[in-house]
């Protein structure tokens, strides 16, 4: 059986995924692994931006915001595999990113809060 929250994390990311598209981004990626680091979403911005999604999810504020999970190092880990996966992928960009996308559960039963951050690393 599997740890609750790793699975609470997967329908975040799945729900953003969903939630970019639905206002015109393209997912070109899921979980995107090198050595150097991991991307939740790699996807491509209606301006043509590449863009690294660092997803957050928070069940209450107790742990701290999400922007303030965000450290320094961790956006260098990010950095490396989006770089990496802008010089791999034949997927024409006007530039890179990473935005953040907070994910709060909403009372309804599946429903949840998004609220993306962006450019909290652009280049």
């Amino acid at each position: 059986m599997g740890d609750p929250r790793h699975t609470l994390g997967r329908r975040a990311e799945a729900a953003v995924a969903a939630w970019l598209a639905a206002h015109g981004w393209r997912i070109l990626a899921e979980r995107y692994r090198i050595p150097a680091g991991e991307i939740d979403l790699v996807a491509l911005d209606p301006d043509r931006r590449l863009v690294a999604v660092e997803v957050r999810l928070r069940r209450s504020a107790r742990t701290g915001g999400a922007i303030e999970s965000v450290r320094p190092a961790h956006l260098r880990r990010v950095r490396a595999a989006l770089l990496t996966y802008a010089r791999s992928a034949s997927v024409g960009h006007e530039g890179l990113r990473i935005d953040l996308v907070t994910v709060t559960a909403d009372p309804r039963p599946g429903a949840w809060r998004l609220s993306r951050l962006p450019a909290v690393d652009a280049w």
